[in-house]
């Protein structure tokens, strides 16, 4: 495969390079992030259905023809942010669990990363999670995929608790939407110039958590 160093030929010399060179790859790079950026506010701001290709171009300070070098449509912008999103939303859960810890200070942990998350980041969040409905169905499976690995371990987690016999669950999936739209909601209402830090929310909705499955007054030492 070729690296983007060229290969060689039966001649002796040297194809040219199959990919960008690495002088032009950061400015793609660049370009990418203000296309991305440039679509974030306008999603935020008009809505994904109420922007146009030419309203991210001209928020991004570029052509509109430029836009397509990049992404297809603003469809792909939308997918391209809310992977992000989610992703980084799966990395940061995947990090808070500590599958050695008990199963209730690996709630505690998870559900306050998580809440934490979508407070800080609320702007991003608040798109993502509710204009999944504008995704292609192809992108809509592959960003339902990453969702299923969140909750999915969240769903673990209350196993091992049930099965400790420190939980009291009635229905483990009715739980797992019930925690999960806990975290996610707070994307839709959580303002900045609130009265609650990101920090705040996170231990607050982790105490919630436990008590939601039976814990009460039973948050761990870190809480």
């Amino acid at each position: 495969m070729d690296d983007g160093t060229g290969i060689r030929t039966n001649s002796g010399r040297r194809s040219p390079p199959s990919g960008p060179s690495p002088r032009t790859r950061p400015r793609g790079d660049q370009a990418r992030a203000r296309l991305l950026a440039a679509a974030l506010q306008s999603f935020v701001a008009n809505g994904f259905h109420g922007t146009g290709t030419r309203d991210i171009a001209e928020a991004a300070g570029m052509s509109p023809a430029a836009v397509y070098v990049h992404y297809s449509s603003k469809e792909e912008l939308l997918f391209a942010l809310s992977l992000a999103g989610h992703q980084e939303a799966l990395d940061l859960v995947t990090g808070a669990d500590e599958p050695h810890r008990e199963p209730a200070q690996r709630l505690w942990s998870v559900v306050n990363a998580f809440c934490e998350w979508h407070a800080a980041n609320h702007v991003n969040a608040r798109l993502v999670q509710y204009e999944l409905g504008s995704l292609t169905p192809e992108h809509a499976e592959v960003i339902a995929g990453v969702r299923r690995q969140i909750s999915g371990t969240v769903r673990a987690i209350l196993a091992e608790g049930v099965q400790a016999g420190v939980f009291q669950i009635r229905d483990l999936n009715l739980m797992v939407v019930a925690l999960m739209s806990l975290s996610i909601d707070i994307a839709r209402w959580y303002r900045s110039d609130g009265e609650w830090t990101p920090a705040t929310i996170g231990r607050h909705h982790a105490d919630i958590a436990l008590s939601m499955v039976g814990l009460i007054d039973s948050a761990p030492e870190n809480s």
